[in-house]
């Protein structure tokens, strides 16, 4: 991913954003594989360097990660696309304006660790659980105790340690700042799906450079 000076996120900005996205793509290549496997899944992150999440048995990822335990788990939103004039700025004619993107990714390179043993796989989706619902009067899910002991076999857990990460938010950045006002107001006006998101971002960002 390339990732110029200005849309580079420190680390601050990434864990904050992150911390409010549980939901990406995990990519796993394998060795001498054709193209990687990917799968959308939810997940946990302790906001330092781990990130949990659980798959079903029969999914293909397995193969992979027993071949090469290593993995990206990416996460993309708040993207929104830039018309043409709107990026086009006061001395380019908005007939010649290049459209652009704006978003939000981070990209955690990790080592991966297979969870098949009952109460850790357990733990694991209490974790989530506390997580994703909590207060919800699900019990705890126990290893030891039906249904869930029947169902546990049913999935395999993941550990992720992160090694590296790639982070990037590209909201016009490189643009001078009486520019970027002026998308984020066409951005507030159009009021699409992630618009004002976006809008804040690059309000945000403005206020930091």
């Amino acid at each position: 991913m390339l990732i110029h000076p200005w849309d580079a996120a420190d680390e601050d900005e990434w864990r904050a954003w992150l911390g409010e996205h549980d939901f990406g793509q995990l990519i796993a290549a394998g060795r001498g594989r054709d193209v990687p496997i990917v799968v959308p899944t939810h997940f946990t992150f302790d906001g330092v360097r781990t990130a949990w999440l659980h798959l079903a048995r029969p999914n293909p990822v397995w193969a992979a990660l027993e071949e090469n335990p290593r993995a990206l788990l990416t996460v993309v939103d708040d993207y929104t696309y830039v018309r043409s004039e709107w990026n086009a700025g006061a001395s380019t004619p908005d007939g010649r304006g290049v459209p652009t993107s704006y978003y939000a990714t981070v990209q955690l390179a990790c080592d991966v660790r297979i969870v098949d043993d009952p109460a850790e796989k357990a733990e694991l989706l209490n974790r989530q659980l506390g997580h994703f619902e909590p207060g919800s009067g699900r019990l705890p899910v126990s290893a030891e105790d039906d249904p869930d002991r029947r169902q546990l076999p049913g999935i395999r857990g993941i550990e992720l340690t992160v090694t590296d990460v790639r982070a990037k938010f590209k909201y016009g950045g490189n643009k001078e700042v009486e520019h970027r006002y002026a998308i984020a107001a066409r951005l507030e006006e159009r009021g699409g799906r992630a618009d004002l998101a976006a809008r804040g971002h690059l309000l945000r960002r403005v206020s930091i450079t």
